[in-house]
């Protein structure tokens, strides 16, 4: 998860983010602990038995529960109160077409997300999440809704001309990005020094970092990019066009989507067949378009694929 939006600044930060690679193993490792805090050694995860009968209960009871970790724009609370965002909308689309009407936000920490999945605290994870084999192994996930792109902050009209992290490298440039990111061996994996990246705990930090000059580009998603921008609070800082990271001439594709209990495919395969008749008919794009989401955010990308990274 790209870090929350917080007027914070510095060279350390904790917690899990949407797209940190240490992420899928910490939330996976954190289920046995839900299980201690809720009086048991261990939560279960082997997961429901033939097909499981979730979707079955969810339509006898008309609602569904949906864990959230509040970052604009996957998904949040807004001023009023009400669940926003772009997971919500279209799993909200998705589930009142499997015949589940009403939907119930449950706000926790990203890195409790997993762990209250499989606690029940809610029935389906709604927030972005990243597909990787490591959150595979603790949940089953739909097909993904949009795919990554990275992006750089930089000095407002980009005076380096920065397109790549090869350029980054090329350049003798310093860059900052968050902890535990992706972007961390993206540019390393293309030549930059490791003694050239600084650490900030969020875009907030980065954008700091940049007007005060103490580094020259910051990377990270750009979806989160483009929404700490919008805050306006940073007029000198600029972003160049989103892009998909190389290494070793590889495109390095990433996706989300939504994560369910293991073993619970018969929701899962349903809540796929709606998705992909959304995408092909343009209405996902439609849909997520108001967060910020474009055509080159959409994606031909599966689990199956993701859950090999």
């Amino acid at each position: 998860m790209a870090p929350p939006q917080g007027k914070t600044s510095g060279i350390s930060g904790k917690g899990i983010r949407r797209r940190s690679l240490l992420a899928g193993a910490a939330a996976f490792g954190a289920v046995g602990a839900v299980g201690a805090t809720a009086g048991c050694a261990q939560v279960d995860i082997s997961g429901a038995k033939d097909g499981g009968q979730l979707l079955d209960e969810l339509r006898a009871k008309g609602t569904v529960r949906m864990g959230i970790a509040s970052e604009p724009p996957y998904a949040s609370i807004d001023s009023n109160g009400e669940l926003t965002g772009e997971a919500p909308a279209v799993a909200k689309t998705i589930f009142q077409r499997l015949g589940i009407k009403n939907f119930e936000p449950v706000p926790v920490e990203f890195g409790g997300l997993v762990p209250g999945l499989h606690s029940m605290q809610f029935d389906v994870i709604v927030a972005g999440m990243f597909i990787n084999k490591a959150r595979c192994a603790a949940v089953l996930f739909s097909d993904p809704d949009y795919e990554s792109k990275d992006g750089f902050l930089v000095p407002k009209g980009n005076p380096q001309k920065i397109k790549s992290y090869k350029d980054v490298a090329e350049k003798g440039l310093r860059m900052g990005t968050g902890v535990g990111y992706a972007e961390i061996d993206y540019a390393t994996g293309n030549g930059v020094k490791k003694s050239q990246i600084s650490l900030y705990p969020d875009q907030i930090g980065g954008m700091e970092a940049l007007e005060a000059k103490r580094i020259d580009v910051f990377a990270g998603t750009a979806l989160t990019m483009i929404e700490a921008l919008k805050t306006g609070d940073h007029p000198k800082v600029g972003m160049t066009a989103p892009f998909t990271p190389t290494v070793d001439g590889k495109p390095q594709r990433d996706g989300g989507g939504y994560g369910f209990r293991l073993g619970e495919t018969k929701l899962r395969d349903a809540f796929n067949a709606e998705l992909q008749k959304m995408k092909k008919s343009g209405e996902l794009l439609r849909i997520a378009k108001p967060f910020g989401f474009t055509e080159e955010f959409m994606t031909d990308l599966t689990a199956e694929e993701l859950c090999k990274k």
